[in-house]
């Protein structure tokens, strides 16, 4: 069984099992993690995988009164951390942005995440920081993708970003990639908030592939059932490409099974 949990509202999910517990979405629950159990909410309901689960943590329980107290003090440290963060930095004149701050009570440790275009020489702004807070501090610079990651953004999709929700890991993406699929080569059509391309152009990719290793390339000659032609464009979420037609020169939108060599070996088969 695996559920699926987040610590804030539209937030990053996190996989579980359920162990014993009948879970549903919007319980709050006890999840484990590196600095102890941490309050999540649950936004997938428990549901039986055939993959193996046994690297997903095991929730500890559901989340009582005082658990969901102290998430809610936890909430305003972070709150009081964070506009302290931003005006320190002001009065450094550091060209840094906070994006999110993670205060660790049990560790006497506040971490906080930003972002910067430069190379930044934070030393007195640390220790201002730290007599601030009452705390050790850790700054963490992250870069472009993780930045979207952590605060969240809308795709052009109008979703929330892949990033931020479900993508635990980046894989390369590549220009090839949206060539491939006929997309404009044009960096505001295909990058993402983070300004790097957009991860979902991993998504379809192979479906391209695939089409287009068994099916006539553009500029080839083919026969159809309307008559012998040359394919001018494919059209892979339709499974089909466009013909133009030897015979008056106009297009035609043909399965792509009606013009592929495996289809035509068929039909052209001795009928028995």
């Amino acid at each position: 069984m695996v559920c699926a949990v987040t610590f804030t509202a539209n937030g990053q999910l996190h996989y579980a099992d359920p162990g014993g517990l009948h879970v549903e979405v919007g319980d709050h629950v006890l999840l484990p993690t590196d600095r102890g159990p941490v309050v999540a909410q649950v936004m997938w309901a428990a549901e039986y995988s055939s993959e193996d689960t046994d690297a997903f943590p095991v929730l500890l329980g559901p989340a009582t009164a005082a658990d969901l107290e102290a998430q809610e003090s936890t909430k305003k440290v972070k709150a009081r951390t964070l506009v302290a963060s931003r005006k320190l930095i002001r009065e450094h004149g550091l060209p840094m942005k906070v994006l999110a701050v993670d205060p660790q009570p049990a560790n006497n440790k506040t971490v906080i995440y930003y972002s910067s275009p430069e190379t930044v020489d934070f030393r007195s702004l640390l220790r201002d920081l730290s007599a601030t807070l009452g705390s050790r501090v850790e700054l963490l610079q992250l870069a472009a993708r993780d930045s979207v990651r952590v605060t969240g953004a809308i795709g052009s999709c109008g979703r929330d970003t892949c990033c931020s929700t479900f993508l635990k890991d980046y894989e390369p993406i590549t220009l090839a990639m949206a060539r491939d699929q006929d997309l404009p080569a044009n960096p505001m059509r295909i990058s993402g908030a983070c300004g790097r391309l957009m991860c979902c152009l991993k998504y379809e990719h192979p479906l391209y592939q695939d089409f287009k290793a068994t099916t006539p390339a553009v500029g080839e000659p083919v026969d159809s059932p309307e008559g012998p032609g040359v394919v001018v464009s494919h059209s892979v979420p339709g499974e089909s490409v466009v013909i133009r037609l030897a015979s008056d020169g106009s297009k035609q939108v043909c399965p792509k099974a009606s013009v592929c060599s495996a289809r035509k070996a068929y039909d052209s088969r001795p009928k028995h």
